[in-house]
């Protein structure tokens, strides 16, 4: 099999190079031009379609500025905010050796039997302080530590005390308090009881050595 190698005379050669050469220009002014379009196009569409007024122009005077902020029916002056209310307190108690303030936002019965009390504990010892005393002298309490494991419920009216829920390993259904006060330091807390009868509206909540606190019970939704 022979093989031969074609090579085109030199002006030829140099006018087809140049006659690429011009279709290839051509073919790039043509995708400018093109994509010059498009751009513009699309410029235009999406001005018309932010206007949607027929190419009017916005009302300057009907925009807000800054200083109008405040005004009006949609808004109102930072100093007329309505502000969140207080948090209720149902009860607050001051006392025992460490000079601690107990304070009850709320004791509130479920549908499924039970009581959930919560509320602040604060230290006013001076120093700091370890509410260890506060789990109670049960024995089946005594792994929950700094705890509001310690808290009972009174029931006047029906001459019954209700003492806090626990698991079958003795762990408390309470808030587990992570270790000593420091000076001045509040920590939440929660303890959950059986729920007295409906007919007992108030309960006495004590723990520790600190003076009963008498508070209301409300239903939960």
């Amino acid at each position: 099999m022979t093989c031969s190698l074609f090579i085109w005379p030199s002006d030829e050669r140099s006018k087809e190079k140049e006659e690429l050469l011009m279709s290839m220009r051509h073919t790039m002014k043509a995708r400018r031009a093109l994509t010059a379009a498009a751009i513009t196009t699309g410029l235009v569409l999406t001005v018309a379609g932010c206007g949607g007024d027929g190419g009017e122009k916005p009302d300057v005077a009907s925009s807000s500025s800054p200083t109008d902020q405040g005004k009006g029916t949609k808004g109102k002056p930072k100093d007329e905010e309505p502000k969140a209310p207080e948090e209720s307190v149902l009860a607050e108690v001051k006392g025992g050796a460490d000079n601690t303030t107990l304070t009850i936002n709320t004791a509130v019965r479920d549908e499924g039997g039970f009581l959930t009390v919560s509320g602040w504990v604060k230290n006013g010892k001076g120093g700091s302080w370890n509410p260890t005393p506060w789990r109670g002298e049960e024995k089946e309490l005594s792994g929950n530590s700094a705890s509001m494991a310690g808290a009972s419920l009174v029931d006047r009216s029906g001459k019954k005390k209700y003492l806090i829920l626990r698991d079958t390993d003795g762990r408390c259904l309470c808030t587990q308090f992570s270790g000593a006060f420091k000076d001045g330091e509040e920590q939440t807390w929660f303890a959950q009881f059986p729920a007295p009868p409906a007919e007992a509206t108030k309960v006495d909540f004590q723990i520790a050595d600190m003076p009963v606190a008498t508070i209301e019970i409300s239903d939960g939704e």
